[in-house]
């Protein structure tokens, strides 16, 4: 029988430790993990020049004269991807990077709508991450160094984008619990609590028929 691959999907809220969640589940389970290096692969596969990923990471722009003005300076965009607009052709560079990654490795990828790239594959756990507001907020100022006005500012922002981005290209609602195998409460059970139950579940869960 062939070996079953491990593949985690983690969405997340920003200063709930999806970052840090996900690089001790990569390093416990010896699979590889990614989030940024995403990125970085998906820029080497489609042309992209990294920049105009990194600038567009998790962020729709959804107007057809910023793409034009984009498309019309040639900023590291490679042919290939028709008329459609420059979020759009960044999703998809993005979303094949996923398939080619879960095809080849068991992994866990953080964000860049991983869970909707993979639907249906038998393999896939899904998990989002989330906290309390005061949580959030103490561990992204010691992260970041900046003021707690400044910090909930930035939470609410990215939150935002995120929510944003998920919700336009996927067909799922973004922090919904129906669309996750798993939520948690990284308040409730720390960052070592919630690695425990994603391991555990991984253990216990039934195996899914694909698609």
């Amino acid at each position: 029988m062939k070996e079953r691959k491990i593949l985690i999907a983690i969405g997340r809220q920003t200063g709930a430790g999806g970052r840090s969640i996900g690089k001790a589940l990569a390093e416990k389970l010896g699979i590889s993990y990614y989030d940024k290096e995403l990125l970085d692969r998906a820029a080497k596969e489609s042309g992209f020049a990294p920049e105009i990923l990194e600038r567009h990471d998790e962020k729709p722009t959804h107007s057809f004269l910023y793409s034009l003005i984009m498309d019309s300076h040639g900023l590291g965009i490679p042919a290939g991807y028709g008329t459609l607009p420059l979020d759009h052709q960044i999703f998809l560079a993005e979303f094949n990077t996923i398939k080619k990654i879960a095809a080849e490795e068991s992994c866990v990828i953080v964000g860049r709508c991983a869970d909707y790239a993979l639907e249906g594959d038998p393999d896939l756990l899904t998990v989002f991450l989330y906290a309390e507001e005061d949580d959030k907020i103490h561990h992204m100022m010691e992260e970041s160094g900046m003021s707690e006005t400044k910090t909930r500012e930035m939470i609410m922002k990215k939150d935002h984008m995120r929510a944003n981005y998920y919700n336009y290209f996927s067909n799922k609602k973004w922090g919904n619990s129906n669309t996750y195998d798993l939520c948690i409460n990284t308040t409730t059970f720390g960052y070592d609590g919630a690695v425990e139950i994603i391991l555990k579940a991984l253990e216990k869960r039934k195996p899914k028929t694909s698609v």
